[in-house]
Parts: C-alpha cells; structure tokens; sequence
C-alpha cells in the first residue's frame, strides 16, 4: 500500500535566510531545520523573522522531530519560540545541538535540554513509517549534514547549506560515497541549497583563503579589527591561525561570540594556541602592532558593531587612525549598502577598510557547477529548489535543466505550499500556514501589518496629538484644547500652524454637538479628519493624528462638593460621649502645664 507523502515549503524559499521546511509521511511530520532571518529596512523595530507559528498549532501533534543542518541561526534560530510551548524532540550533530542550546537558552534561560539529541553521519533513526539517516557535507561550521527521509515511495534528501571543496579539511569534507549510497536507493525529491546558484567562478579553496588572510595579517603594521560571523568556525579558525603565525594576539568582543568559540574549543573544533586569547583588562599593556579584535556583533552581526566603533559608540573599542577593518566574511546581497555605509564611517574615523569578498570568490554555499554535479550524482526524479530567493531558486532551475531534467519535473515552491505525492507525481494541495512571524523584544507575533504600517506613517510625518476637555451634557468644551507633536513640525517655529489646528478641533466638537447625538467614537473620528484634513492643506504632511477627549461634568461637581460639606458638618455635630471628655481633658492639661512653664520661665 502507498505511502501518504507531503513536502511542505514553511520557510526559507523566496528570501534570505528562515530556512524551515517539513516531510510527512502518512501521520508523521519530520521537520528539517528551524531558522531565522534578520529583517531589512522595512521592517521598523523588528529584531528577527521566524516562520509562521501557526504551522505548530495544526499539526504539532503529527511532529516526530526537527531535524537540523548546522548550527547557524538561518537553520536553528526559530528553535528557542517553537520550544517555548511545544515539546518537540531536536536532532543534530553534537556542535549544532551546543549552538542549538546556547540559542534557546538565550530566550529561555529555564528550558531543559532534555529534548536535544546528538546525532552523527552514520546515525540512522526508524521511525513508524519512515527512518531519518543524515551524511556529511561541506560547510563553515564543522559536522554540518544533509538529511534523508527514506519512504516506500523513495527517499527526500534535503541538502542544507552546502558546497563542494576537495580541499576540505577533516570535519569539512562532504561524503561522496554516502551520495552515491542514496543515489542507488532512488531519490523521489531533492531539495536542495540555491543561496549561490548565480555564482559565475568556483569558489576558492580553503588553503588559497588561508593564506589571503595571512598575508593581510603580514602586511599590516597597525591595530587589526577582524568583523566575521560568530558562528563561522572555520574563518574563526583562520583568524586565530593568521594571529598566532604573525605573533599577535587576539581579543574577543561580544558575549554571543565568547559562548560560541569557548564551546567550539571545549568540543575540539577550534585549536587555539596557549596564551593568544586576552582580557580587555590586557588591551591596554598590547602594542597595537600585536593585537587582533574579533568583533561579531549582537546574534554574530559585525556591522552593526563596526559602525558603534567607528562612531565611538562601542562600549570597547574606538576605530582610530591606523587601524584595519578586515571584513572577514562575504556580506550577502541584502546588505551591500549598509557594507558600504560601514566602510565609509571607518574611513571617516581614520581606519581602513579590506575585504574577503572582494579579493577572493568565498561562500559557504554551492555554486551553479556544484549544483549540477549534485544532481548528477543523485539523479532526483524530483527538484525543489530551496533556500535563496526567487532569482535563485529560477537560476536553479534552468542549471538542473542544462543538466539533464524534464523542467515539468522541477518545482518552484512559495511559503506555505504544500506538494503531495498522487500517482507519482506531485501536485499543489491545500496551503499550510506560512506567514512570517515577527519577534519584537519579548513579544512573539503580536507585531502585524497595521503595526508595521503605523510604525511606516511615523517614521514619515510623525505624530500630532491634540487633547481637549468637554461637558457632554451642557455640549461646551470646558478648557481650551492642547496640540502637540512629535517628528512633525518645530513648535516653537510654527505658532500659527498649532493656533490654526485648535480652531479646527474647536469647531469639529462644536459641530458634533450641533449636528449629531452624542457618540465618543464619532467625536474622535470627527477630531481626527478636521484635524488631518487641515494639516494636509497647511504642509503636504498626514501625521498621526491621535484626539484625546476628556470629559467633566459640572453639576456633578457640585453635587460631591455638597456632599463632602455636609459631611464635614455632621462629624462636627458628632454627639459628646466619654472618649471626647477624656481628649477634652486632656488638651486642658496641656494648655495648664504650658501656662505653669510659662510663669517658671519668667520667675527665673
């Protein structure tokens, strides 16, 4: 009997970075990767993107597992909100689940790693109605690996971040025996890595860019100032390699880079020489000819970080004249402007600006010719382009079709989409959730489209807020109303431009209690349209308008007035029983004894 089989497309397809995608077979839901993306500049306020929650909510009962690539936050930087209320078993090799748990105890410091499992390249897992098996690939984290759900229908091999280097080192280098092992059992659908597909040259070998950073490091008599991403262990590595070699030492900015690199050290990843490593407490005794800033940045983003330097910002380190700012990892597309807005705030705080990506052909990602190499060693009956956006996954595309396959056999997903197996082919189905969920601070989606679109009106015009105190019942506004504003207008400089907005909420009260029976919402909306209407004529401009309208009642003013008088009055009638005769009595003797000492005072 076959086998009930979707692939569902839950991040990760069309942008940059979120990677998250699910294989189920019949009951059961295999989850590869969980992941995140930064956000770009529309996206005001938001710290990070994950994928659509929601999914967890359908179908978190059906979810075996999450299943992960490696170790950076593209793949597991979703995990800390999806464990926050779903107890969900995570796969992965033994860096990738170290990473993992830094990551989630970051958000929640009090989760049990009871739900993490170490896995390794020969571990094979059998569940009700598939196994999950995994083989090693080419990376910039070490045991990074592809996975293989194999089904009756086939197997779906899910690639991950990856490229191909014969020069690799051990810990880096991918399995091409395991591929072919797949390859023979017949693979029904491979979703595979297209972040680099347009790449025109191969990328370089790693030895080549060993000894480019050396030399950097060689030809440089200055402070260096190392930016890479916190969890590329392997330009980490170099960078301790290039510092030790040219006699300099090397110092750590940022906690999320100190977590990662002291638990690559203590898992063996990392070969740190005795004695590179120094406390900010050292900086000072270092000449600068001798010394090496790693900075990573918040979440291992060094921009960021770079620009603080350069503005003198940093808590730490201020970019001064002399020093190199050596941009150790290739920037994707998405942030080229701000790349270029960094380095020209170094060079404006007198540093100098050299880059990796510029000189050398480096990415942790496969090109077009490793894409068609890959498929012609697994011979996919089916091709899902994945991870990268759409230009990427098209040119994916057209790569698989120059090498060999039918285009009706390659399909060009979107979030959400979900392809199901009928009579041997896949077809579109009923869509899963696949809307971004937006982290805000501590807040996990309850930042939407109308947010984001206010926060986009403010940022443009600014706010307007104009309060006014009413009587509702006698129809008059009690006090004059009080205008201001925010990322509007200069006050102080546009005194007829603010007279001009109170007249106009005047008379849009006066006119509601004219024309229409009293109702605070249709008040509000009436402020609010006379008030836009009249700052849109005035300058061009629509602020948010924001009317708060206050209420008083003066008759019922006067009525607590009278009661808290009469009040007054009936405690003064009070009857005279014995507690007041004693407090009488009392205050007779000390106005007695004050008299007494009164007369001593004079006798003497």
């Amino acid at each position: 009997m076959s086998q009930k089989i979707k692939i569902m497309i839950l991040g990760g397809v069309r942008e940059n970075g979120k990677n998250m995608y699910a294989v189920q077979v019949d009951d059961e839901i295999f989850i590869l990767d969980a992941g995140l993306k930064y956000p770009d500049n529309s996206l005001l306020g938001i710290d990070v993107v994950i994928p659509d929650l929601d999914f967890f909510k359908d179908y978190g009962d059906k979810v075996a597992g999450i299943f992960l690539t490696h170790g950076h936050a593209d793949a597991i930087g979703a995990l800390p909100y999806i464990l926050r209320n779903y107890d969900i078993p995570v796969f992965g090799s033994k860096l990738t689940i170290e990473l993992a748990k830094i990551a989630v105890q970051h958000e929640n410091r009090h989760r049990k790693n009871d739900l993490f499992h170490v896995i390794d390249a020969d571990t094979e897992i059998d569940f009700k109605n598939a196994s999950v098996s995994f083989f090693k690939t080419t990376h910039s984290l070490p045991d990074s690996l592809g996975i293989d759900v194999s089904t009756k229908e086939g197997e779906i091999v899910y690639t991950g971040d990856f490229k191909f280097d014969p020069s690799a080192k051990k810990g880096y280098k991918t399995d091409f025996v395991r591929l072919s092992e797949i390859s023979q059992k017949g693979v029904l659908a491979l979703l595979s890595d297209s972040t680099n597909a347009e790449a025109v040259f191969p990328n370089d070998q790693q030895t080549a860019i060993e000894n480019y950073i050396l030399n950097t490091f060689k030809n440089h008599k200055g402070r260096i100032i190392a930016a890479s991403k916190a969890s590329n262990i392997i330009r980490v590595q170099e960078i301790f390699q290039a510092a030790a070699k040219t006699g300099r030492h090397v110092y750590l900015t940022g906690k999320d880079l100190g977590k990662i690199v002291y638990t690559a050290m203590k898992l063996g990843y990392l070969d740190v020489p005795k004695g590179l490593l120094v406390h900010s407490k050292d900086l000072k005794k270092i000449p600068d000819e001798e010394l090496v800033i790693l900075e990573t940045g918040r979440m291992g983003e060094p921009l960021k970080s770079l620009q603080k330097m350069a503005m003198n910002r940093h808590r730490m380190i201020k970019i001064k004249k002399g020093d190199l700012v050596f941009i150790a990892t290739t920037p994707s597309h998405s942030v080229e402007t701000m790349v270029a807005q960094t380095s020209d705030m170094i060079y404006r705080a007198g540093g100098t600006v050299k880059q990796l990506g510029i000189d050398k052909h480096t990415s942790g990602h496969a090109t077009g010719r490793d894409l068609q190499l890959l498929i012609d060693t697994m011979k996919p009956k089916y091709l899902i382009p994945a991870i990268g956006e759409y230009r990427l996954l098209e040119i994916h595309k057209n790569l698989a079709v120059e090498a060999g396959m039918n285009p009706k056999d390659i399909y060009l997903t979107k979030n959400g989409d979900a392809l199901e197996l009928q009579k041997g082919r896949f077809y579109l189905t009923n869509p899963v959730p696949g809307e971004d969920t937006m982290i805000d601070g501590s807040g996990v989606g309850d930042v939407g489209n109308i947010v984001l679109r206010d926060r986009e009106v403010l940022s443009d015009d600014g706010i307007f807020i104009a309060a006014v105190t009413i009587d509702r019942k006698k129809k008059k506004i009690i006090s004059n109303p009080i205008v201001s504003t925010r990322g509007f207008v200069y006050i102080k400089a546009n005194h007829d431009l603010m007279d001009g907005a109170v007249e106009a909420v005047k008379t849009a009260i006066d006119n509601n209690f004219a024309h229409k029976k009293f109702d605070w919402t249709e008040l509000k909306q009436d402020v609010r349209n006379d008030v836009e209407k009249y700052l849109y004529k005035q300058t061009g401009r629509r602020p948010v308008v924001l009317p708060v309208v206050m209420e008083v009642n003066q008759n019922r003013h006067r009525a607590m007035v009278k009661r808290n008088e009469a009040k007054r009055e009936n405690e003064n009638k009070a009857p005279y029983n014995k507690e007041n005769k004693r407090t009488d009595r009392r205050r007779s003797l000390q106005h007695k004894n004050i008299r007494v000492n009164k007369e001593a005072q004079k006798n003497d």
